[in-house]
């Protein structure tokens, strides 16, 4: 496992793969395609909601004005679409 508290892809492959005696192949497809899915069905609008977990959504900001980084010259940012998480009731009570 990382030293610097990331875990990566790989990382949870391995965890999955040993807890689980899966192949660490199958376990990658496995996570890339869960992956896939949630990325897919975000970009079509829906909300992915993992029961226990978190519920991933896509949100909105609002068109504002800001500063150019370097300079003081005004700019307009337009209004932008994110991925957002918003964890679960499970998740939350238990990280302490």
């Amino acid at each position: 496992m990382a030293k610097d508290k990331t875990v990566s892809k790989a990382d949870l492959v391995d965890l999955v793969a040993d807890k689980t005696s899966m192949k660490k192949k199958d376990v990658k497809t496995v996570i890339d395609s869960m992956i896939d899915e949630i990325s897919n069905h975000l970009q079509d609008g829906y909300k992915v909601q993992l029961t226990g977990f978190g519920t991933y959504e896509v949100r909105e900001r609002q068109a504002r004005d800001g500063v150019k980084p370097g300079t003081t010259e005004r700019i307009r940012i337009p209004a932008s679409k994110y991925p957002a998480f918003k964890p679960g009731k499970a998740l939350k009570e238990s990280i302490k």
